[in-house]
């Protein structure tokens, strides 16, 4: 289980995350949604020791990962999968070494144990005949999968997908999101994605999680989130540039929303 508890994060003055709370289940997988610049991101980094809380708590599995000693917080990296936006790559490295390389680091495997992990991996992506291509000579949605193969290689218990269907065409989205749903049916690993795509968060999410002002606005199924007449919610999922005052009613909530958000597109 993974468990933000009023976490408050800033970067100078700008506050990014405002009281985040939010508990994501084992073998679900959390979908996050959010206006640009709404600190999705900055949230999951938490998890792995990335970034470290103002003020709250984050707990994994039972650790809050701020009080960590640098061994154990290794450690537990060692159960978290992070699929990169761009998959991060290293371009002077084959496919194979790049996903080797989590499994180098922590020195527990053989050589040929890490060479039957990283045909696995590749495998489970559906690209078995890459280990000696270059990242340059892959397609960007190929690249996504040797980034998802990369963290499953870990056998991690947790992987956290940062906008992992950003910039490419349908088809291929559609084919990280059969991934991204596979690792969970098959390898029974609990996800967080990322996300502004609301296609790939209805297809791969158990519950979704709507981010707001640095707080979680909403959470809910995926029925409850497609059903839901909160105004803010009906906006972005719907992608309207802005909120009328019917939808306000409908939804029956008191006073007014503030004028950026009922009147202008966000930005």
């Amino acid at each position: 289980m993974i468990e933000f508890k009023n976490v408050h994060k800033a970067f100078g003055p700008k506050k990014v995350l405002r009281g985040f709370s939010l508990t994501v289940n084992e073998g679900e997988t959390m979908v996050i949604i959010g206006y640009s610049g709404t600190g999705k991101s900055v949230a999951i980094k938490h998890i792995v020791g990335l970034l470290e809380p103002d003020e709250g708590e984050v707990w994994v599995d039972g650790l809050r990962v701020d009080q960590l000693s640098r061994k154990d917080l290794y450690a537990l990296r060692g159960n978290i999968g992070y699929v990169f936006q761009f998959a991060a790559l290293f371009d002077s490295m084959t496919i194979g070494e790049n996903v080797a390389m989590g499994l180098r680091k922590q020195g527990e495997l053989t050589e040929q144990e890490i060479g039957t992990r990283v045909t696995e991996a590749l495998n489970l992506v559906d690209l078995p005949d890459v280990q000696n291509r270059m990242p340059s000579e892959l397609s960007g949605g190929m690249r996504k999968r040797v980034g998802i193969a990369r963290a499953i290689a870990l056998r991690p218990k947790y992987i956290l997908y940062d906008e992992p269907t950003t910039g490419l065409d349908p088809v291929t989205s559609a084919t990280i999101d059969q991934l991204m749903v596979r690792m969970r049916e098959q390898l029974g690993v609990t996800g967080i994605v990322i996300t502004h795509d609301m296609r790939s968060a209805y297809t791969v999410g158990t519950r979704i999680a709507m981010l707001y002002e640095g707080q979680v606005h909403a959470v809910g199924t995926v029925d409850e989130i497609q059903h839901s007449k909160d105004p803010l919610v009906r906006q972005f999922v719907e992608g309207r540039p802005t909120i009328d005052d019917e939808s306000v009613l409908v939804a029956g909530l008191p006073g007014s929303l503030p004028p950026d958000v009922a009147t202008t597109p966000h930005r």
